[in-house]
This record gives structure tokens, sequence and C-alpha cells, in this order.
């Protein structure tokens, strides 16, 4: 049987309720004042992920820091915390360690995290960008969004997911716009691009002009500030944003209910799986870097799989054939920490039609 740790963090102090009631009694910064002197702690044992090539369990293992104090504290103060975390996880069984949320963002994406710890580490980056495809993919379809026709949007296409992503897309056909920053390594991509699948994409650096002509964006920016505001999105334009911190604003959500915005896919786990804590998902569901690190613990392949900056195409694909195998699939979506539901997204598609008629606008992309 394989076995797995998985590191993660509240992202508020509302997770913290979850776990310890108490916390919605105190003021939010004495809460987070009080995690930051905290060791790193089991919050519970995951039993139950099985498939019909293997069965794995495992620990979910805090590091008791927010997002703000994960960024805001000195780096190495809160490597140190992550590598405690890493060895905790180790102690108590795992043989893969996969860093959750901003446990794989801080520092160099996990590489001195596994030089210091005697256990395989991944950041599950691998499978949250193929899920974040097949969610687009899929989430498309819901908008009757037709993505052989539609302007497509990588934005962050520079960067190592990035250029997994614009990689990916471009080979199944899709007529992608590529923006970032850097437009000496952004032209270097698509010359990736043009080289490896024969399509030609567009580059730009003006990301207020790609956006608001893109019928689909993802968001893949290593940007620390939202760079997606209201006003940036056309109507009944689909989002995935990947990246953490977010790309795109929490005024888009407030105020277009004419937009789609997700997260990538809630994925299902296969088995009967039991976390044995609520981490606001649906019953037998996770993240995609979660299921990530099952499914090395269900093949007891215990390898760096999705390490540092780097995202190989080949693992990206390697990951995905493996999920199909063991029965992981994309479940469901999320926007903005909540489940969007079938009766959202008709609402958003309404919401869109409305004002694209309003504007003498064509109703589909």
């Amino acid at each position: 049987m394989g076995t797995f740790g998985f590191i993660i963090h509240p992202i508020d102090v509302s997770d913290v309720a979850r776990k310890y009631p108490i916390a919605k009694h105190l003021p939010g910064r004495l809460v987070e004042t009080v995690l930051s002197h905290l060791p790193p702690m089991k919050v519970s044992q995951i039993t139950g992920v099985r498939s019909q090539y293997g069965q794995a369990d495992g620990w979910f293992v805090s590091v008791p820091l927010v997002p703000r104090l994960m960024l805001g504290l000195p780096e190495k103060r809160v490597m140190a915390k992550i590598i405690d975390a890493c060895n905790k996880a180790a102690d108590l069984g795992a043989k893969v360690v996969g860093l959750g949320a901003f446990t794989s963002v801080v520092g160099d994406a996990g590489v001195t995290i596994r030089r210091n710890v005697d256990v395989a580490v991944t950041t599950g980056n691998s499978y949250t960008v193929a899920t974040a495809i097949e969610a687009i993919e899929k989430a498309a379809r819901l908008m009757e969004i037709n993505m052989d026709e539609a302007n497509v949007l990588v934005l962050g296409a520079s960067g190592a997911i990035g250029r997994a992503v614009s990689l990916i897309l471009s080979d199944e056909g899709r007529r992608l716009t590529l923006c970032a920053r850097d437009m000496g390594r952004l032209e270097k991509v698509a010359e990736t691009i043009v080289s490896e699948t024969g399509m030609v994409p567009r580059v730009t650096r003006d990301l207020g002009a790609a956006v608001r002509e893109a019928d689909v964006v993802i968001c893949v920016s290593s940007a620390l500030d939202a760079v997606i505001e209201p006003d940036d999105l056309k109507p009944g334009a689909l989002v995935c944003d990947v990246s953490r911190p977010r790309n795109v604003s929490v005024e888009v959500k407030r105020k277009r209910d004419d937009v789609l915005i997700i997260e990538g896919g809630i994925v299902k786990v296969p088995g009967d799986v039991d976390f044995h804590f609520n981490f606001g998902f649906p019953p037998k569901t996770s993240y995609a870097c979660m299921a990530e690190t099952m499914m090395l613990a269900l093949e007891e392949n215990y390898s760096d799989w999705s390490l540092g900056r780097e995202m190989p195409v080949a693992r990206i694909k390697g990951i995905a054939r493996l999920a199909k195998k063991h029965g992981f699939e994309v479940a469901g979506f999320r926007s903005f920490e909540r489940p969007v539901t079938g009766e959202e997204i008709e609402r958003i598609k309404e919401n869109a039609r409305r004002r694209k008629a309003r504007r003498g606008l064509p109703l589909s992309c």
C-alpha cells in the first residue's frame, strides 16, 4: 500500500475555525499571530484512496500560516516551517509529500525543500495544469463557447507553466494569444510553438487589450497583485485562474455576473476516501495538486514528479494518463473558494446574452 502526506495551510481564519471553533469568536489578527508561533501539526489521517490498481493512505499536515504571513514573513522562516511539516509527514509514514497552495509558491517551488528532507516531494503542478485545461474545455462547452473559433489568451505565457499550457493548447489546434511582460522570452515560446506544432500564436505585452478581446483566458502569471479587473472582460468570457496569488480581482466576482471565473476543476478521488477534515469541498473530492500526490502513492512511484519552475509537457501528459488509469476526473468547478453550480452558469450565460444584445455584439464567439 502506498503512503503520502499533503501539506496544507489556512487560507483565512474561517479555515482555522473548521478545526478549532473558538477561532470564530477571536479577532482575526490575534488568531493569525498565535498560529505563526505554532509548529506544524498533523491535521488528520486520509483513508480509503483506492483504485483497481492500488491503494493508499495519507496524512494532512498543516503549516499554520495564512497567505499574508506566507508572503510577508522572512522566507527562511517560512521555508523552515514547510520543511518541518514535510519531515513530520515522513515521520508519520509518508513516502511522497505534496505541497499545497502557498507552500508550493514560496521560494523555488519545492527544490530547496526537497534538498532538506528524506522523502519525495511534488508541487502537484503537473496535474493542476492538466485539470485546468480539461476544466476549460468542459466549461467552454457549458458556456456555449466554440473552442475551435475562440480567441484563447494565455496570461503569463513566458513562464514554465504558461509555456506548457500554450504548447498543449497549440497542439490541440487552439487559436492562441500569448501575453507576458518579457517580450524576448515570449517570442521564444512562440518560436517553440511554431516549431513543435505548426501553429502561429499572436504575442503581445498589452494585457488590457488582450484580455478585452479574449473569449477564454487562462491565468498563469506570477504577478503578486490582481491584473484583471471588472471592466477588462468581454460579456460571456470564461477565465480559468490557476495563479496564486490570483490574477483576477475579487471585484470581478462581485460586479460581473456575465462572466465565468473558475479556479480549475474539483477532482473526484477514486475509492471511498475519507479526509477526516473539512476543507470546504464536497465529499470524495480534492484539489488537483492533492490528487497528483495520491496518484504517485497509488503507483508507489516515489519521485519528485513536479518540482521547481520547469513544467515539462511530458510530465503533464503523463500525470493525466495516471489520472485516467486510476479513475481521477474533474467533477466540478470552484470560483473564489466556492463551488460553481449549473444554475449559476445558466444565469451567467443569460446575463451575457442580454449584455451582448444591448451592445449589439455577436451572441457567440
